[in-house]
């Protein structure tokens, strides 16, 4: 499974990036607006630390708007994956730019039908979101069953970027699952590391390295 961030905060990519287990990282224009910095200045550093996808989001909702965006991300950088809205104006637009070889990054996606659509229209990218979706009175993770048995049945190369993740169990459920990508905040992905015994195993290794009065 790969790993992307889901930030704009530079700090926090730099420190995740030095880990060695990031593969992307995903922004939307909130994330942007809280960083509180340039759109295009943040998304072009980003891109200049790591290797992977970086997703850039267009805000326009019809087609030709999104392509004359789209036209000016994809300049940032090389590895820039545009964003688009799961809508028949994103799918229309996505066609275009996957065509083209630009990769794309379908977000917003609610239902595994919608996933079906992105998946025709030749998304690198869908981003079902699980936690929205489990705030709703449904289960996230049924839906990114049920879009793996989708894309399975039909060879479909799209990959699932399991997206709205709250916490590390959202993150074992997909990984079990199937699916090909998770995007995170970084506080989810660092939690990924912890557990009471790996801690208090260090503490008891510590102590007893401590007795006997040696160093390294």
């Amino acid at each position: 499974m790969k790993f992307f961030a889901d930030t704009a905060e530079i700090d926090d990519i730099k420190d995740l990036a030095a880990t060695g287990l990031l593969d992307g990282v995903t922004t939307n224009p909130s994330l942007i607006a809280k960083s509180g910095r340039d759109f295009m200045e943040v998304t072009r550093e980003i891109c200049g630390i790591v290797d992977g996808p970086v997703s850039a989001e267009v805000v326009a909702l019809d087609h030709a708007g999104m392509m004359r965006e789209a036209e000016v991300l994809r300049k940032i950088a090389d590895n820039v994956c545009i964003k688009v809205p799961l809508t028949i104006d994103g799918l229309k637009t996505c066609k275009a730019l996957t065509s083209d070889g630009t990769m794309v990054n379908v977000t917003l996606c609610f239902s595994a039908n919608q996933a079906l659509l992105a998946a025709k229209a030749g998304a690198t990218f869908v981003s079902p979101f699980v936690g929205r979706h489990d705030d709703n009175g449904f289960d996230g993770m049924d839906l990114i069953s049920d879009i793996r048995l989708i894309y399975d049945n039909y060879a479909f190369e799209t990959e699932i970027l399991v997206a709205s993740i709250r916490h590390g169990v959202h993150v074992l459920q997909a990984a079990k699952i199937g699916a090909d990508v998770m995007t995170a905040p970084p506080a989810v992905i660092k939690g990924l590391f912890k557990h009471v015994l790996t801690e208090k195993g260090i503490e008891g290794f510590l102590a007893d390295w401590a007795k006997t009065g040696q160093s390294i």
